[in-house]
């Protein structure tokens, strides 16, 4: 099972108006059974509610949130979380198991919460998954151009070996070559020597 925490600790930014920097919302998403989610805890953190208050919301609303919505983790994917994201220790103790949250329940949790802070921070979150959603597809593009030019080097590398084979060629000994000019078969004149 592939499992990330992005999280580390923060706090929110207070202004004359409450928001929170786009950099914390990306940290609270977790990529679980290969889907990127919140985890219930930090949602309703986000949010500025309770985390028992947002599940009491989910429970009523249930037909809202379909499995591609929201989703429990299992006791492992629980153990997990647990052990690679100490902001979520508290969960160790926690006898329920916490709900793990897609974009789209993100984003129905603010409307059946209906608070102004979880309606303005529903566009943060948003936007952190998309931002995320482009740096995969950015990711998947890079390894599609890395491919190409792989592929197009080794065209070279091939007409590189050739033009070296040629070389190579060119400088060995061949065999041994004849002389220019004609050949006498007469013996050789003795200079010199009585």
């Amino acid at each position: 099972m592939e499992f990330r925490c992005f999280l580390a600790k923060g706090v929110f930014m207070r202004s004359a108006k409450p928001m929170m920097p786009l950099e914390l919302v990306e940290r609270t998403i977790l990529v679980i059974r290969d889907q990127k989610v919140i985890i219930d805890a930090d949602l309703a953190r986000l949010y500025g509610v309770t985390t028992k208050r947002l599940n009491e919301q989910v429970r009523r609303n249930l037909g809202r949130f379909p499995e591609d919505f929201m989703f429990p983790l299992t006791d492992e994917e629980k153990a997990e979380v647990v052990a690679n994201c100490d902001h979520l220790s508290k969960l160790k103790f926690s006898p329920v198991l916490p709900s793990a949250f897609t974009e789209h329940g993100a984003i129905m949790a603010a409307s059946v919460l209906n608070t102004p802070r979880a309606i303005e921070a529903s566009v943060f979150v948003v936007r952190a998954f998309v931002k995320l959603r482009e740096m995969i597809s950015n990711h998947v593009q890079m390894a599609i151009k890395l491919s190409e030019l792989e592929d197009r080097l080794q065209g070279h590398d091939e007409k590189f070996d050739q033009v070296f084979a040629a070389i190579r060629q060119l400088m060995a000994p061949g065999p041994p070559r004849k002389r220019i000019g004609f050949e006498v078969d007469e013996p050789k004149p003795r200079y010199g020597k009585r």
